[in-house]
């Protein structure tokens, strides 16, 4: 059947369609969901107060109703975001900022895995009478910017670390397997090779057999969980390695950020750099090293560019927006969220998101609704507003042209690997110190750690009684 309403326009006409049977319903929702005057409108709804610093971590639960978020002041907080309060509140037994908040599926929203600046990695779980205690499941040697869960598994998750270090965890079990550290390709590297400081991991959602790590060097590499045999000491096998052409073998840049669509395409942010779209056949293989220059131009197809923001201050992710991903969202050090088409690479929202920087955006898993955080104390709800669609920002074309000076600038910088790693040196030494003035050695030593796993385990096994109210251990929340 043939649309009356062809040539109008086309959100109004897809809603004629729809209204006389042209289009079905789950279709029309999604194509509605994903249109652009929807996307255009979406507009401050409220601000979600109660953490004490910097968040830096947020993350919908799978049906959307709920949310977490992790923050500097080593607070997880659960939010009814619809209703603007929290459900509940605990301390995570970090010791620095988190990094990482996530909501173990088809768990009842009863299981919050997190990571931080302390390299632990830890479980936050919501007993019957309304405590929540949690446990040490691992740790790296450096930060653990971000944790992938296995889609679907209410058990398994993994984990990367500054430390080069990927691990595989299983709810069911006790301790972490570590399965590799991920090194320089030979060519560039000191023997034995060098690992590379990871910032990102995503598993493929399409295939959940491959993931991909991103971090302290320009490649991303593409891993199958079927040859990762848990043997650190052997070097586990990259099944294929994406980078923009002109980035190759360059050591100027790094990682952030990666994830992927729906259906395999992978998105990577670069410090100081753009936004990459990359197809599966956008690959340089498994040794990027012997592909020429002349073999790139001529045979690979160049992946999609997004522009405009600027990623240097922070460590950012990157996301896709809308059903079928149809849009690009990332934050920026100029505190703006960027919004991009995904066809076409066309800016279609510019919004002032953070006083400072924009970190971190979650999509709602059905709705077109954004969470946002960044430098702020607060979590952000973007939703779409019944109002005329606003336009871009008058001084939009400043705003990009400062972040580009700002990116050229600091390209001009260039630091010999020795320089770079003595620098992350110091830094670490730095962090050390603060953390050991900051905390008392006294009130955190390992027999006060173990006393404190000893005892959430035995209320795990269900041994200790919650009547008294004045226990030192759990920690009390309130979940109405």
């Amino acid at each position: 059947m043939n649309s009356c309403y062809r040539g109008m326009n086309s959100d109004f006409a897809e809603i004629c369609n729809r209204q006389i049977g042209i289009v079905p319903s789950t279709n029309f929702s999604r194509r509605f969901i994903a249109s652009e005057i929807i996307v255009k409108q979406l507009n401050l709804e409220h601000k979600l107060n109660g953490h004490d610093g910097c968040v830096n971590a947020v993350e919908f639960n799978s049906t959307g109703d709920l949310l977490v978020s992790g923050s500097d002041d080593c607070k997880v907080i659960l939010w009814d975001w619809a209703r603007n309060s929290k459900r509940f509140s605990y301390p995570s037994g970090h010791l620095d900022n988190i990094f990482q908040t996530k909501i173990m599926p088809f768990t009842d929203d009863q299981k919050i895995v997190t990571s931080a600046a302390d390299g632990k990695v830890r479980l936050g779980q919501v007993l019957g009478d309304g405590r929540v205690i949690t446990q040490m499941l691992g740790e790296h040697q450096g930060s653990v910017h971000e944790l992938a869960v296995e889609p679907g598994s209410p058990h398994i998750f993994y984990s990367c670390g500054e430390d080069g270090l990927v691990q595989h965890f299983d709810l069911r079990n006790t301790s972490a397997r570590k399965l590799f550290y991920c090194t320089a390709f030979a060519e560039r590297s000191r023997h034995p090779p060098n690992s590379i400081e990871l910032n990102a991991i995503a598993i493929d959602p399409r295939n959940p057999n491959f993931f991909a790590l991103g971090g302290s060097d320009e490649y991303a590499r593409l891993y199958d969980l079927r040859n990762c045999r848990g043997d650190v000491t052997s070097s586990n096998r990259v099944v294929d390695t994406f980078c923009p052409h002109h980035l190759t073998q360059t050591n100027n840049f790094h990682i952030t950020g990666l994830v992927f669509s729906n259906s395999s395409e992978l998105l990577i942010t670069y410090s100081d750099e753009l936004i990459y779209l990359f197809q599966k056949n956008m690959g340089l293989g498994p040794s990027p090293l012997t592909v020429s220059s002349e073999n790139l131009l001529r045979e690979l197809k160049r992946p999609h560019v997004f522009s405009g923001h600027r990623n240097s201050a922070t460590v950012k992710g990157v996301n896709f927006f809308g059903p079928n991903a149809e849009y690009i969202v990332s934050g920026s050090d100029c505190g703006h969220i960027y919004i991009w088409k995904k066809k076409g690479a066309l800016l279609v929202k510019l919004m002032l998101g953070d006083h400072d920087v924009v970190n971190h955006i979650e999509p709602h898993p059905h709705l077109p609704i954004l969470a946002t955080c960044g430098i702020e104390n607060n979590v952000k709800i973007w939703t779409p507003m019944a109002s005329d669609v606003p336009p871009l920002p008058d001084d939009m074309e400043q705003i990009m042209e400062s972040n580009k000076q700002g990116r050229e600038e600091h390209s001009r910088v260039t630091l010999t690997p020795d320089v770079i790693v003595h620098v992350l040196r110091l830094q670490r030494r730095q962090t050390s110190a603060f953390t050991e003035r900051r905390y008392n050695p006294a009130d955190n030593n390992s027999d006060g750690e173990n006393e404190w796993e000893a005892y959430n385990q035995e209320a795990l096994d269900g041994s200790v009684s919650f009547e008294d109210d004045s226990t030192e251990h759990a920690s009390e929340c309130n979940i109405s």
